[in-house]
């Protein structure tokens, strides 16, 4: 192959390195604390005066990007997010950051923010300074932070991640529409704290407090604009923030919701590039849970049957090589593999977006050398009982007019017409799927013992359930 047209490959220790040095995660901290606190780490540094000054920042700079809190709560309004933030604030022992609190001070970018109207989101060079100098404060580099309700938009998103501004944590709250209503509608404030109850949801601690409550209903024109604007932004933020993203579901009593969100920023991050590898018997669903994956968090589906076909398809010796076992039925020597997959998994979109393996390593031998070479930091079994195994695939047929998958039980061909031109694979036939099954029995427990620390879901449920599931486990490692 031509050299300037060959794809860039990375090393894949490279990333094996940087997970164990917990790399990019330094360096991400010493981006944000470069752009941001600069100022504050300086002061500090003159005010400490350490005999080693290199060291100091060193260990500065790990403490914050660790133990420092640094969480956005977003969500529509009324759905809960300024009590949840003081709340979380005060348990964090955080800075508190409001929009109301940016604008608060008689600086002239303050003034020049409260000329905007209250309908419209502020432009977006005219937030960043006031989130940068605020977040650049001594306070908020000591004691980290918790911002309320901003970023509103994606620009808005995107802009304060170029500008350093990169949180640890985001939560979103979400609930219904009609549920949002509903608590606007009950709103009450205490003018003395600013504290925020509800005649419903959240009852005030005592008489007192109660006797000097303030009800605070936003007009309904306002209300529905915002609520509108925050729909439609909804996708961007996720987008933005989707690997440090949290959902909850605020329609449920505010104790649960409140320790479910304390529980997530309490979590450790470690900015790992994600190896995943998928286990489990056919039919299990790996191929589509791997593809779920990609899609969301843009990591790179490698199939391993796919891969060494399409490395056959291609005119060089190893591509012929392989050819000549697949056109013979034959399996693929592992030294081939894992030669094909060092080559796959070294390129730059593998090293800088991460990948799921799935299709490989199927006995013990494969998966030592497997580790030796690539070291997945995340593995999942989907585990599903043989039966159900055999009932997925030996029950599943194609058209091949069409190209669409059937299957007799869970999506039944439309019509006769198409009933009678469905074609079975040969590989889907029972006698061969339970030869495949028990192979894979055979050596379930060796590779388990290869991969003790994996996490084990139950596949046999609905594909977003175990997809579910799999988040889950992702978002907590």
């Amino acid at each position: 192959m031509d050299e300037t047209v060959k794809p860039l490959r990375i090393p894949p220790q490279m990333s094996v390195y940087a997970d164990k040095h917990n790399i990019f995660h330094l360096l991400q901290s010493i981006r944000s604390h470069v752009i941001l606190y600069s100022q504050s780490m300086l002061s500090g540094l003159v005010v400490e005066q350490p005999a080693d000054p290199l060291s100091f920042l060193i260990a500065l700079l790990q403490r914050s990007s660790t133990d420092i809190p640094r969480v956005l709560l977003l969500g529509p309004p009324a759905v809960g997010k300024h009590t949840m933030a003081q709340r979380l604030s005060a348990d964090l022992r955080a800075v508190h950051v409001t929009l109301e609190s940016l604008l608060s001070d008689q600086s002239e970018l303050s003034a020049q923010a409260r000329r905007v109207p209250p309908t419209e989101p502020l432009p977006v060079e005219l937030l960043l300074r006031l989130v940068q100098r605020r977040l650049g404060e001594i306070d908020c580099f000591s004691r980290g932070w918790v911002l309320e309700g901003i970023p509103q938009t994606h620009l808005q998103a995107l802009s304060l991640q170029q500008a350093g501004v990169l949180p640890e944590h985001v939560v979103m709250l979400e609930a219904p529409d009609d549920v949002l209503l509903e608590r606007s509608r009950g709103k009450m404030v205490d003018p003395l704290t600013g504290d925020v109850y509800h005649r419903t949801f959240i009852l005030p601690p005592d008489a007192s407090v109660a006797r000097r409550l303030e009800e605070r209903r936003p007009a309904e024109p306002q209300r529905d604009t915002a609520l509108q604007r925050f729909r439609r932004e909804v996708p961007g933020l996720r987008s933005a923030y989707q690997s440090v993203l949290r959902v909850v579901n605020a329609d449920q009593p505010h104790a649960d919701v409140y320790q479910q969100v304390l529980a997530f920023v309490r979590t450790r991050r470690r900015s790992r590039i994600p190896r995943i590898l998928l286990l489990g018997p056919p039919g299990s669903g790996k191929s589509l849970q791997a593809r779920l994956l990609s899609e969301k968090y843009r990591m790179v589906d490698v199939c391993c049957e796919q891969m060494l076909r399409s490395v056959a398809a291609e005119s060089s010796a190893l591509g012929e090589e392989i050819h000549s076992y697949l056109d013979d039925g034959r399996l693929v020597p592992d030294s081939l593999v894992l030669q094909v997959l060092e080559e796959r998994l070294g390129r730059v979109e593998c090293s800088t977006r991460g990948w799921i393996l799935h299709g490989f390593p199927r006995d013990l031998q494969q998966a030592k050398s497997l580790q030796e070479a690539l070291q997945p930091n995340r593995v999942f079994f989907l585990e599903l009982a043989d039966d159900v195994c055999l009932e997925r695939i030996t029950l599943r047929a194609t058209d091949p007019v069409s190209g669409e998958r059937f299957h007799a039980v869970s999506h039944p061909a439309p019509s006769s017409e198409v009933q009678k031109r469905l074609q079975t694979r040969p590989e889907d036939s029972s006698h061969t799927v339970t030869h495949t099954l028990r192979q894979y029995r055979t050596h379930t427990a060796a590779l388990q013992a290869v991969y003790p620390g994996a996490g084990v879901i139950d596949a046999d449920q609905d594909p977003l359930g175990v997809f579910e599931a799999l988040q889950s486990r992702l978002t907590a490692d």
